[in-house]
This record gives C-alpha cells, sequence and structure tokens, in this order.
C-alpha cells in the first residue's frame, strides 16, 4: 500500500516499474518532507508564542543567517519563488525581522539583513536543529552516512531537473 493521498497517484506509482516507482515515491516524500519541516517550525513558532511570523518566513529568516543579500539571490539559490519571496520579506521587513536598504552598486537591487529580532528567530532555529542533532540517530535511525547518501542524491536530482529546463530536455 502506498503513501498517497491521491488514489490516481498511488494507482500509477503501483503499476510502474522499480525505477519508476522509486522516483515517484521521491517525488511524494521530497514534497510532504518540505511541508513536514514546515510544521515542525510552525510547532517550534507556537512553543515560543511567536505569532507575528509564519514557519515560512521563519525559514527565511534561518536561510538569510548573517549575509547580507538581495531577494533575487535568495531566488537564484532555490528557496522561494519569486512572489512569494517578495510578500515575506515585505512582510518581515514591516515586522521588524529584516532590514533593507537600497544597492549603492545597482539601485534597482535591495538588500537585506536581519534585525536584531530576526537574529532570535533565526538562532531559534538554529537551536532547534541542534536539537534534532542530538537525537537524530539514537531516535529517528539516521546516521551521518545516510544524510551523505541522500544528500549525493538530492543534488543528482537537482542537476537532473535543473538540465531538463536548461536543455529542455
Amino acid at each position: 500500500m502506498t503513501a498517497f493521498a491521491n488514489p490516481q497517484a498511488a494507482a500509477v506509482l503501483d503499476e510502474a516499474p522499480a525505477l519508476g516507482k522509486h522516483y515517484l515515491e521521491a517525488l511524494n516524500l521530497i514534497e510532504r518532507l518540505h511541508r513536514q519541516l514546515l510544521d515542525v517550525i510552525k510547532d517550534e513558532l507556537d512553543r515560543r508564542d511567536e505569532r507575528e511570523i509564519n514557519s515560512v518566513q521563519a525559514l527565511l529568516l534561518f536561510n538569510v543567517g548573517d549575509q547580507e543579500l538581495t531577494a533575487g539571490e535568495l531566488r537564484t539559490r532555490g528557496h522561494y519563488l519569486g512572489s512569494n519571496v517578495s510578500y515575506n520579506l515585505k512582510k518581515l521587513v514591516e515586522g521588524g525581522y529584516i532590514h533593507h536598504e537600497r544597492s549603492e552598486a545597482d539601485r534597482r537591487s535591495v538588500l537585506v539583513r536581519l534585525t536584531r529580532k530576526g537574529e532570535v528567530v533565526r538562532d531559534m532555529l538554529r537551536h532547534l536543529f541542534e536539537r534534532h542533532l542530538d537525537s537524530l540517530e539514537a531516535v529517528g535511525n539516521v546516521g551521518s552516512g545516510d544524510l551523505a547518501s541522500l544528500s549525493t542524491c538530492l543534488r543528482r536530482l537537482e542537476r537532473f531537473w535543473i538540465d531538463q529546463v536548461r536543455f529542455r530536455l
């Protein structure tokens, strides 16, 4: 039995050859895991009584980290879609989590960096992920080798998809 909510997707998976079956299952897992990560972050925000931002915005703060970068750089790094990053950055600026200013080199670009309030959320997520590391192997049965193999596979899949778009394969 498959874990798809959509019965048609489950039927396709059940009838696929081995590689196809694993590929379709991986696609489903990637999507579900991203949503689950956002749920884990939301739960942490709720525990800390942080109600001003959502999990996507908190993850954006984590990904900005200590850097000063443009919205375009966030987009090209693959974290966010264009309209989503613009909307979320606007909300984070309004909430006092991100400082933004026009780039001296290119006046069309806006540079963003975390404010002290944004750094608090970034640090909260950093501590959350560190707590996860403390029990990931013992409780989750996920070791360093597992994560290394997973990362290698996901990078190859990413490269494959990039090539599909770039070369219209």
